[in-house]
């Protein structure tokens, strides 16, 4: 699955789990692995880490649309190591529109939700659609409440993303739930990336509202580099 979309390839670059995007479209089947450093974990605009580099993985299988793997990655200060199960099946409809839709599982087998109960700590469906530059990707958890980062079964994600030459640009959206709103707040996020290369990618990322009532964390920025094992 060496033929990621650039919007893919940032998302490993930042320390996030791929997933939710367009899986290659060849026919033949494919097995491939990288490796990357981030200097923190990003995580839809919150940083996650305690100061440390975070160290990641993958190993995904593809054929036609359809895509599998592991994604595995330290660096979060609140979960611990953790491993990602996911697959998928993508594709497109003439030469502008893309579609996507996913599942993954994410484990935390140390940290504060290793003891958390459902499909994996956490785990989510995604539907991805894409217009030209522009994408849309939709997820929804389905761990119920005791799920890791998703305190109620209520829980979404939507982002809205695109990219002009080296630049991606996501605007993501937090839906914590009408449960726990009032406690943990709705928030928005911006996020502005440069590929400077291949492998070298900068991040700049600001949650530009929030309804939490703690204040909003400060802006922050992640240079990461990854390389192909496979």
């Amino acid at each position: 699955m060496k033929k990621f979309s650039k919007t893919l390839k940032t998302a490993i670059l930042t320390a996030t789990v791929p997933f939710g995007m367009m899986a290659s479209t060849n026919a033949s089947a494919e097995l491939s692995a990288s490796a990357g450093i981030a200097t923190s974990y990003l995580w839809r605009g919150f940083e996650l880490g305690s100061g440390t580099p975070a160290l990641s993985a993958d190993l995904v299988y593809s054929t036609g649309g359809f895509y599998a793997g592991v994604w595995v990655s330290s660096g979060d200060a609140t979960a611990g190591t953790e491993y990602d199960l996911f697959a998928g099946y993508g594709g497109s409809i003439g030469e502008s529109i893309s579609y996507d839709i996913s599942y993954i599982s994410y484990i935390y087998p140390t940290g504060d939700f290793s003891e958390t109960e459902g499909p994996g700590d956490f785990a989510e469906v995604v539907l991805n659609v894409g217009l030209g530059p522009i994408s849309v990707t939709y997820k929804d958890n389905i761990a119920g409440e005791t799920g890791g980062y998703a305190f109620t079964e209520d829980y979404s994600y939507v982002s809205i993303d695109t990219s002009a030459g080296d630049f991606s640009f996501t605007l993501g959206f937090h839906d914590e739930g009408v449960d726990v709103a009032a406690v943990t707040g709705d928030s928005t996020h911006f996020d502005v990336s440069y590929a400077a290369s291949e492998n070298l990618a900068f991040t700049f990322s600001t949650i530009v509202s929030s309804d939490d009532g703690f204040g909003e964390p400060e802006p922050t920025v992640v240079a990461s580099y990854s390389i192909p094992l496979l």
